[in-house]
């Protein structure tokens, strides 16, 4: 539970590759002929051996991955006055009210996937420590900073060299407009997108088109799909100049 998060300042996670990540880069190494491991690099303080059942029993997982893990909770490696300061050459995504923790922790990892560092969140968003957000990082968790603050407070403050994305349904067709290779990338509420609060601070709206024009086609895109869509643009856009 989310109170007991934040009284003790830790938060569970489970299976090999997520354990792994989040031990900074110690290698677990799964023996089943013995039904044991060896960590190389970082020791946890313990390791209780469990049956299947036991771990079963305080598992979040409907099949559990031979490993679960209690770790303290992480702080970012920067501040978030920094994350602005460098936003006007880097990618920075702002999630306004993100709240199915599925799609946060997905989020999370397109973001490490495409080489993106920071991600801000407004304080309505999934918090990033429940069990689901973390094992859909896949480890991902290990290498974002994410932070927690009010986003019309941010966006009131931000330099003016740094532009502002955000997706619409009225917006621009992705591809018609010339992406920066910083700023930030706003993406909206699963159900809602952007709040009303936070429009009047988007510069640039963008479209994501649905194919073939005028089709009938769905209502919307997933909040992560659209995120994963936005950021390989962005990528592409400036594929050149990041592999210089």
């Amino acid at each position: 539970m989310k109170k007991y998060r934040d009284q003790t300042h830790q938060f569970v996670a489970e299976g090999p590759k997520v354990c792994h990540d989040l031990l900074g880069r110690a290698r677990l190494n799964f023996m089943a002929c013995t039904d044991s491991f060896e960590v190389e690099g970082i020791k946890p303080d313990k390791m209780i051996r469990v049956t299947e059942d036991e771990l079963h029993k305080v598992s979040f997982l409907q099949h559990p991955q031979q490993v679960l893990c209690i770790f303290e909770k992480m702080k970012p490696s920067i501040s978030i006055d920094d994350v602005v300061k460098k936003s006007v050459n880097h990618l920075t995504l702002l999630l306004d009210g993100v709240q199915d923790p599925g799609n946060m922790g997905t989020i999370i990892r397109i973001a490490d996937w495409f080489g993106i560092d920071d991600i801000i969140c407004s304080h309505q968003s999934a918090d990033i420590w429940n069990p689901k957000v973390v094992q859909a990082t896949m480890g991902s968790i290990a290498r974002v900073n994410v932070f927690y603050t009010d986003l019309q407070q941010l966006l009131a403050k931000k330099p003016d060299n740094i532009p502002v994305y955000g997706t619409f349904l009225d917006g621009e067709p992705l591809g018609k407009r010339s992406l920066s290779r910083g700023g930030f990338l706003v993406m909206g509420n699963e159900g809602n997108g952007i709040s009303a609060e936070l429009r009047h601070y988007i510069d640039h709206p963008i479209l994501i088109p649905s194919y073939p024009p005028g089709h009938e086609t769905a209502d919307s895109l997933n909040v992560a799909i659209a995120t994963a869509i936005m950021c390989h643009e962005f990528r592409r856009e400036y594929g050149r100049t990041y592999q210089t």
